[in-house]
This record gives structure tokens, C-alpha cells and sequence, in this order.
């Protein structure tokens, strides 16, 4: 018998076995085996392949120990004797595999290791089973997935209702269910239902009148074409699809930064859908508009689509790699609901749990975007007639160039050889001279130590911006040129030189006033021209110090702990024989901290131009003057040329000339605009480390730390038919042209309608264009076309509009007509209890659908009706509620949203909404009644509808049931309307409020804005 210890002991060791290989073994497989066979070896050899290549699987523990064809694959601990080793190393010429593109060194000797190692895997020797994997051939057949088919119109009973070919999707599913359509509308209850639903506005009495009294059978086909040609209707649709965007014009999170350039995507959304832009091309254009059409400004205005989302403004070099992949994660998410109506970014930390959206899909989807950064750029307001004007300036501008050319290749040789023969070889140049500081002063509160080279030490507070003033004393006559030493110092974060938590620092001004050394003279500021650094950090460059703008500047990073020089000639020579003083005004306004902590001055003599170095002339330069001119090669004789060039007095001349010219140059009256590009500077706030990320890795568990290898771009498979995948798409860019064209490739994919996800795209739009006609989409969750979200309602309706859609050259407009000339459409929204008990939620559509306005539609209602409302299109918004604009012109700030809007349940823009709530609450009744701004507008509107000379307060009843509700009253709302007026001017009057009456007509107009039938499409 054996004993309970012993028994004990053979359990543990069977879990211990059963729990797979150690810690070690599977931290290999992860970090180094897995990315190799996913990159190299899965596409032919795992579960996911659409063909399986000689019946071997690598990606299961089961599959490489049984083998393919040949038998088992590997033979743990036993490379030598293992065929995946073989084939890897092209022993075998019949075995050679990969067979085109063969593993490099480190790869074979990765899987070589790994195979000695026993092959470790974290399924414990097939103990337990891995996740079932992902069908993609079977999901392509599921119903959001699979390509466009021609759907025919059914069949129905009562062919006169229908007034197109939607009626007949509608229609059919009404009589299989014995119910009934609704009657029309009324004419009325019709024209205020198009306008608010196509324009947010309601129509005015004379529109509703003329289309009352117009009994033609296209009157109400004449009303909505006027509706899609009005630029209304951009402003209105651009609202739902900026919600898809997550539209905002500040960074968010707590800081929450302005993007005061941002408003330009917005407006690309009114001009493009005011346009009817193809969808497709609109698509497109959000992703790779710079790669597309890198000259249209309303193409780079639309890549600001990628830069909407929110984006950390603090971020310290440890944050660096997890705050990127956050944001390309909400770059991702946002394309895969907006565009795809799929939840793309459940699959960052595994295979999606209900879609066929595999991890290794997510990351080769994800970089796309890998070096995709917000950045800003000028848009020229002018095209045309910059052009005109830059051809001119370079006609002009051509004889300066020819010129200079020409004394370069014609007399510049020879000036050279006279110089060098004319040159002193005993002259020692002058050296820099160390000053000496008198006087020190720091803005910010830092003081200041003299050392004995002249250096000062800084200490004290480290202000987040500082000023240091500098006064110093120089001994020399003449002056041409001055340096500015930044140096290093173990007693600083880093060593130095700069004072911020890394060791840099941000100059990002520079001035200098020279005045006599002693005795009182006039002062003059020097114009600093010509800078040189030891080192430039990326993007912050010496030249920067003395711009025109005060939050550029010079840093070093990552070059800490080192010293750093820059030198600046001086414009004009500065000459005072009794010696002079120098006053350096150093600005340090770019990032908080970034101030020197140890500096010196120092000026020269030298003849320019004046290098870095204790002469003028570069090191680089000396050693090719030492050479004998008959032995230097073309290369060294053409950098000499260079060089000599910037000292030759005519060469200098001409230059000059060309220089001056130069600065007439036509510029652009443009704006800044923020945009998505590549190789331009991104837009830095308070960050640091780099912009983006140069590679992106697969991530186990979406964890920065965890990297399984790097990822190329690809796309969704369940979405991609194209025999050789995603090359289908890929283009190479142009020969330095500064983007990768990966956008552009995942843009060509999006919309391919064939072989990309394009079917899929233009069934999602549609069913959107739906949602906001009917309230609800035929897919009732318009961002989850996934196995979680809902069926659609009518599966051959959405599909007929979205072949429509496709074959009409993807314009929405036509589809937006189809839609409102249905007999659907134009069904009165009375409820029919009978109807009701069948159909609770309509989803049948008997009847259309009464719902609440939207935020932006009630305030801009209000304000139409006010007379009152400024209809000045595009530019930059505002946070100010008393705005007259739209309301898709005021500014969103995600910190500071505008209450009335939030009240009415407007996007905080943290994320894309497919469908906003509606809900009915309180507060909402208490800002109509109570809000100072909407009684502004009842007094406005009470003002139009006073009584004229003449006129009477009922025709004033009436005239606001018209403006408002594009109706007469009833007798009843009449009388009461009346008896309320008499009994408010009575109030007032009592208050000392004149007749009472332009107050108690206030008041009713601010009741009539209250009204549930105000705020309603009906």
C-alpha cells in the first residue's frame, strides 16, 4: 500500500507536470519562438492558414509532435534530429523552408535553441487544449461580412403604397405581420419633419404655406432637393459624424490643453458633405488625405479625423511606450466603430472573444499608424492665385540663381587657389576670450556664483520659466562674433547642463546689447545672425534662439552631461577700442524647469565666418589646407569650395542679393491647421522621449513589457479575399517622399467593395443615414456589426441600400432622397394601440417614429425661431453661450462643455457615439424655464411676432404657432393663449412693468419654446 505522503507527493509532482514547462522555458517561447513562427511560418502551417501546407501545424504542441506529411516536425531536445531544423537550415534541398524568403542566422539559431530546450510551450505538452481558433472562412458567410449580393424588392399585396422601392422592404414584413402602414402625415407635420431632420431647422411659414398650397406631385420632391442643396444640411449631418469621431479642440485629461487649430477638421466635414464628397473618397481622405492629395487643403484637413481623440500632454520618458500604444489603440478603435461598425480594439490583449478579429489582425491593423503624429501645418487660403504669383517670383527669381551659379563654377575656383597662396601660415587667429560677468539678475528667483573660468554656477529656485540678464565685460576692440557655453556639472540632475529633471534645458531666446566698456555712451542691440551648436536636439535647433517666436528654442537631448557651445556672428562689426559691455538676455519659455545650470560668455575677433573652435576656420577644413592641392581628391576640393565660399567677399555679395530676393517671395495668407501626417514635427506638449514609437510590436496582453515581435501591416482577414492579401493594396511611396503610404493602403482597403472591407463600410454608413432619418438603424447598434450587437430588422433593405449606395458612386445624397420620398418616411407618428401590441417598438416601422431633438438642433431651433440666429459658416469656434452661430461652432473643449449641451445629452468626445441617449429629465424643463439665454430668445422671438399697427395679440398667437410649430393653433390653444397673455400683462403691470404687454408676449413665446412639440420631430 502506499503511504498518504507518498500519495501526497505523486499528486503534487502530476499538477506540477500538468501546470507545463518552468517559468524560463515559457518567458523563450513567448519573447523569442512565437513571434518567429507567427511571422514566418503560421500564413502556411497553423489553424488560421487558408491552406494548410503538407498537413503540418505549428501553432499547437499536438500539431508539430504528430508533423504533416513527412512526420513529426521536431523531436524534443534533439535539433539534429528534428525536420524543422533541417528544413529551417537548407540542409535538404527538398526540404528548404521558408522556401522564398529563408530565416536569417539569429532565427535559426533561435528555433535550433529553442528545440535543444525540449521546445517549452505554454500548453504544457497539450495538457490543455488552446483556444479554439478563430474560423475565419465560416465568419465570411455571416451576414456583415460577406460580399454585396443584388437584392430584388419584394412582392407585396398593396403595390399603391409604395412610393419606392424601400416601401416594398417595409411592406412586406408589415403584411407577414397583418399590420398596417400609417397614414400620411400631414403637410404640415411633413415639411417641419425634412427641415429639422435634414437642415436642425424649422421651417419658416412662408415655406410651409407655399408647400401647403402646392398641389403638384413632386412638391415635396422640389422641398427636399432645396434641402440637400442648402449648406444647412453640412452642418446639421456634420454633428452625427463628428460624434463618430470623438471631435474635440483640446487635448483632454487634466490638463486639457487647447487645440486652437483643430476647428479645420470640422468645417472639412460641413464643406465635404455640403459637397456630397463621395463616401469613399471621404473615407479615404480622413485617413490619407496628406498621401493622397498632399496639396488640397480640404484632404489634410481631414486627416485631423486621426488627431481628434484624446492625448496625454504630460508624459515623462518612463510613459513614453504605454501612452503610444494607448493612442493608437483609440486611433484604431474609433476607425474600426466609425468606419466598420466593429469593436476592433477588443482584441488588443487577445483574439476577440465573439468576432473574428484574431490579436495578430489587431496589431499588424495597428501599424498602420506607427509613425502617424498630430502636427500642424499652413493651408494656403489662395491656391490659384499663389500659384500665379509664385510662377512669376521664379521667373524673377532665376537670373539671381544663374547668377551665383555661375561665379561658383566660373571664378570661385581660382579665388580659392589666390586666397590659399595669399594666406599667412605664421598668423595665429584670434582665440575666443572668456568674459568676464559683472552683473547677474534672474528673473525666476535663481541666483548666481562666479567660478574661476569665468563660469557661473546656478542655483536657488528653478523657476518653471526664467529670465537670466547677464552683464559682462569685454576687452577687445573689435568684435564679430559671440558664444554662449552651456556646460556640464556632476552637482546637476544628469550632470547638466541644463536643470530640468533630465539634465536639459530650452533656450528659447537670445539677445545681446553692447554699449561702451566705460564712461556713458549709446547702447545697441546686435543682430545675431549665423548660429552654430556643438548639438542640436530634434526639432529644437540653435537657430531657434533667435526667432521670432518665443517658445521655440535650443535643447540638447539626449546629450546630457556633456558641454555644449553656440556661436552667433554678429550682423555688423562692433567696434569699441576702449573695450565694451555686453549685456546677455537669456528666455527660457518652452518647458517648465528647463533653465542652464552653468554657463559662460565668451566673444572673438575672429574674421567670419566663426566656428565653434578657437579659430575661424573648421576642423573638418584644416586638414585638406594642409594638403598639397594637386593630391586632394573631388570631394575634398568641392567641401573646401564650400567652406571658402562663405569667406569670398563677392561670393558673399551675390549671395546676399539672392538672400534679398528671396524674402519677396509670395507668401501664402493662410492658417494654421492641425492635421495626421509622417516626417513632419509633431505637436509636443510638456513630453518627453520621442514622438512615436519606430516599430510596433505584437504585445502579449497588450503589455509594452511583454513584446512578441514586430508587426507589419496588414488587415482584417475575415475582410480580405485579395489573393495576395494585403499587397493587393500597399504602394510604395515616392522616392523621398516623407510618408510610409501605409494609411493610404489601409484607406485603398477600407473602400474596396470587392476584395477589402468596403461591402461592409457601406453598410454601415447606410444603416446610419437610417438611424438618424427613423431614430434607430435597421441595425439597431450602429457601431457593433459584431456577433453582440443586434440583427438587422430588414437584412435585404440594408443590403439593397448599401449596393445602391455602391453602385450610385457611394454619394449620399441620392440615398438620403430615396429615404425621404418613401412612403415610410412620410407616415404620420400616431400610435395605433393595435399596431402597438404587435410591434411594441416599432421596429417595423408602421409608423414613423416621434422623437426628441437632438442638443445642437433644439438651441439652433430656438435661435431660428428668435430671429436672432448669425448663419456665418466655418472658422474658429467659441465657448461663449451666448453665440448666435450654430451650435456646431462652439468650441469643445472635453473640460468645459457646454452645459445646455451636455444637459441634452451631447458627447463628453472621449470616445465615437453611434447613437446619442435621449433622456428626459428635470433640469432639462428648469433651464428652459430658467435660463437667462433662452429668455433672450423668447424676447427676440416676441418681438417678431408683436402686434403691427393695427394687429391684434391673436394675430400674434397665431404668427408664433406658425414660426414655431409650422402650424395654426387650435380655438382652444387660442382662447388659452389669450387668457394667459391678458393675465401675465396684468402681472406685470402690477410690477411696474409699463402696459405689461411686450413682457406677458415674452412670456408666452418662452412657454411655446417648452413645449414637447417644439423640441420634437413629430
Amino acid at each position: 500500500m502506499i503511504g498518504r505522503t507518498a500519495l501526497i507527493l505523486m499528486m503534487l509532482g502530476s499538477l506540477a507536470r500538468a501546470e507545463g514547462p518552468d517559468a524560463e522555458g515559457t518567458a523563450f517561447f513567448e519573447a523569442k519562438v512565437r513571434p518567429i513562427l507567427a511571422e514566418r511560418c503560421y500564413n502556411c502551417h497553423s489553424s488560421r492558414a487558408k491552406k494548410v501546407r503538407g498537413g503540418l501545424l505549428l501553432d499547437t504542441k499536438a500539431g508539430w509532435t504528430t508533423g504533416g506529411d513527412s512526420g513529426p516536425a521536431i523531436v524534443p531536445g534533439k535539433p539534429e534530429e528534428s525536420l524543422l531544423v533541417k528544413a529551417i537550415r537548407y540542409d535538404d534541398p527538398a526540404l528548404q523552408m521558408p522556401p522564398k524568403a529563408r530565416l536569417d542566422a539569429a532565427e535559426v539559431a533561435t528555433l535550433t535553441d529553442w528545440v535543444r530546450r525540449g521546445a517549452p510551450d505554454p500548453r504544457a505538452d497539450g495538457a490543455r487544449a488552446a483556444k479554439k481558433p478563430i474560423d475565419i472562412e465560416a465568419a465570411r458567410n455571416g451576414w456583415a461580412f460577406r460580399p454585396l449580393k443584388a437584392v430584388a424588392p419584394p412582392r407585396v399585396r398593396d403595390e399603391t403604397w409604395c412610393r419606392s422601392p424601400i416601401d416594398r422592404f417595409i411592406l412586406s414584413f408589415l403584411e407577414a405581420k397583418g399590420i398596417a402602414p400609417s397614414e400620411s402625415a400631414g403637410r404640415r407635420a411633413l415639411i417641419r419633419r425634412a427641415y429639422l431632420d435634414v437642415t436642425g431647422l424649422p421651417p419658416t411659414p412662408e415655406e410651409v404655406e407655399a408647400f401647403v398650397d402646392d398641389k403638384s406631385p413632386n412638391a415635396f420632391e422640389i422641398v427636399v432637393d432645396r434641402l440637400l442643396d442648402s449648406p444647412h444640411y453640412g452642418e446639421r449631418w456634420a454633428r452625427h459624424w463628428l460624434d463618430l469621431a470623438r471631435f474635440a479642440e483640446s487635448h483632454g485629461f487634466e490638463h486639457d490643453y487647447d487645440r486652437p487649430t483643430a476647428y479645420h477638421y470640422r468645417d472639412f466635414v460641413i464643406e465635404a458633405l455640403n459637397r456630397d464628397l463621395p463616401y469613399d473618397t471621404f473615407v479615404q481622405r480622413q485617413l490619407a488625405g496628406d498621401e493622397l492629395a498632399p496639396d488640397d487643403n480640404l484632404a489634410l484637413k481631414a486627416t485631423g479625423f486621426l488627431a481628434a481623440g484624446v492625448h496625454s500632454t504630460q508624459i515623462t520618458a518612463n510613459q513614453v511606450e504605454k501612452e503610444r500604444y494607448d493612442e493608437l489603440d483609440d486611433i484604431l478603435q474609433t476607425t474600426g466603430t466609425a468606419f466598420l461598425g466593429l469593436t476592433i480594439g477588443c482584441a488588443r490583449c487577445h483574439d476577440h472573444k465573439f468576432d473574428p478579429i484574431p490579436q495578430r489582425d489587431y496589431y499588424r491593423l495597428l501599424s498602420t499608424f506607427t509613425t502617424t503624429v498630430r502636427t500642424e501645418v499652413d493651408l494656403v487660403a489662395d491656391p490659384k492665385g499663389f500659384a500665379r504669383a509664385k510662377e512669376k517670383y521664379e521667373k524673377e527669381h532665376a537670373p539671381y540663381v544663374a547668377a551665383l551659379e555661375a561665379f561658383e563654377k566660373d571664378r570661385l575656383p581660382s579665388r580659392l587657389e589666390a586666397w590659399e597662396e595669399g594666406r599667412s601660415t605664421s598668423h595665429e587667429p584670434p582665440r575666443w576670450v572668456a568674459l568676464e560677468p559683472i552683473e547677474m539678475k534672474s528673473a525666476g528667483g535663481a541666483t548666481f556664483k562666479e567660478l574661476d573660468d569665468n563660469a557661473l554656477e546656478v542655483g536657488g529656485t528653478n523657476a518653471e520659466f526664467d529670465t537670466y540678464t547677464i552683464v559682462t565685460a569685454c576687452d577687445l576692440p573689435e568684435i564679430t562674433a559671440v558664444r554662449v557655453e552651456a556646460l556640464a556639472d556632476p552637482r546637476l540632475v544628469k550632470g547638466g547642463p541644463g536643470r530640468a529633471p533630465n539634465g536639459n534645458f530650452d533656450l528659447t531666446d537670445l539677445k545681446l546689447t553692447i554699449g561702451p566698456r566705460y564712461g556713458i555712451g549709446a547702447k545697441t542691440e546686435a543682430h545675431l545672425i549665423n548660429p552654430k551648436a556643438s548639438f542640436e536636439q530634434a526639432g529644437l535647433p540653435v537657430a531657434a534662439a533667435i526667432d521670432d517666436d518665443p517658445k521655440s528654442g535650443w535643447a540638447i537631448d539626449p546629450q546630457f552631461g556633456r558641454d555644449h557651445a553656440a556661436a552667433f556672428e554678429l550682423g555688423n562689426d562692433v567696434r569699441n577700442d576702449a573695450g565694451a559691455t555686453l549685456t546677455f538676455r537669456l528666455d527660457f519659455r518652452g518647458n517648465t524647469g528647463h533653465n542652464i545650470g552653468r554657463l559662460r560668455f565668451s566673444a572673438t575677433s575672429s574674421p567670419r565666418p566663426v566656428g565653434l573652435d578657437d579659430d575661424g576656420i573648421p576642423a573638418a577644413i584644416r586638414p585638406t589646407l594642409a594638403t598639397n592641392r594637386d593630391r586632394r581628391d573631388d570631394k575634398q576640393t568641392a567641401a573646401l569650395l564650400a567652406w571658402y565660399r562663405t569667406i569670398d567677399v563677392e561670393w558673399r555679395a551675390l549671395k546676399k542679393a539672392l538672400d534679398d530676393h528671396a524674402k519677396t517671395a509670395p507668401k501664402s495668407e493662410g492658417v494654421k491647421a492641425l492635421i495626421s501626417s509622417e516626417g513632419l514635427p509633431a505637436v509636443r506638449l510638456h513630453t518627453q522621449g520621442s514622438d512615436f514609437l519606430e516599430k510596433t510590436h505584437f504585445l502579449r496582453r497588450g503589455d509594452p513589457n511583454q513584446k512578441m515581435g514586430e508587426a507589419s501591416q496588414a488587415f482584417l482577414q475575415v475582410l480580405t479575399t485579395a489573393s495576395d492579401a494585403e499587397k493587393h493594396w500597399q504602394v510604395a511611396p515616392p522616392p523621398g517622399w516623407r510618408t510610409s503610404y501605409r494609411r493610404l493602403a489601409l484607406a485603398r482597403w477600407l473602400t474596396d467593395a470587392d476584395e477589402g472591407a468596403g461591402a461592409l463600410l457601406a453598410r454601415v454608413i447606410v444603416n446610419r443615414l437610417w438611424q438618424h432619418h427613423f431614430g434607430s438603424g435597421i441595425v439597431a447598434t450602429p457601431s457593433d456589426f459584431g456577433a453582440q450587437g443586434e440583427k438587422p430588422s430588414h437584412p435585404d433593405l440594408l443590403e439593397w441600400l448599401a449596393t445602391d449606395l455602391v453602385q450610385g458612386g457611394w454619394r449620399l445624397k441620392p440615398i438620403h432622397k430615396r429615404i425621404l420620398l418613401s412612403a415610410a418616411y412620410q407616415q404620420s407618428s400616431r400610435i395605433d394601440p393595435s399596431k402597438a401590441s404587435i410591434d411594441p417598438d416599432d421596429r417595423l416601422l408602421w409608423r414613423y417614429p416621434r422623437r426628441r431633438l437632438e442638443a445642437e438642433a433644439i438651441r439652433d431651433a430656438m435661435l431660428a425661431v428668435s430671429g436672432r440666429l448669425d448663419p456665418r459658416m466655418f472658422g474658429p469656434g467659441t465657448l461663449d453661450e451666448r453665440q448666435r452661430r450654430r451650435s456646431i461652432y462652439f468650441t469643445v473643449k472635453r473640460s468645459k462643455l457646454i452645459p445646455m449641451m451636455t444637459l441634452f445629452d451631447a458627447p463628453d468626445a472621449l470616445s465615437g457615439v453611434g447613437a446619442r441617449p435621449a433622456t428626459t429629465v428635470a433640469p432639462q424643463a428648469l433651464m428652459l424655464m430658467n435660463s437667462p439665454i433662452v429668455r433672450d430668445w423668447a424676447v427676440g422671438f416676441a418681438r417678431r411676432i408683436a402686434p403691427k399697427p393695427g394687429g391684434s395679440l391673436e394675430d400674434s398667437v397665431r404668427s408664433a404657432y406658425r414660426i414655431a410649430l409650422a402650424r395654426p393653433p387650435s380655438d382652444d390653444e387660442l382662447r388659452d393663449a389669450l387668457g394667459f397673455l391678458a393675465e401675465q400683462a396684468n402681472l406685470h403691470r402690477e410690477a411696474g412693468q409699463g402696459d405689461g404687454q411686450a413682457a406677458a408676449l415674452a412670456d408666452f413665446c418662452q412657454a411655446i419654446l417648452g413645449l414637447n412639440e417644439f423640441i420634437e420631430v413629430e
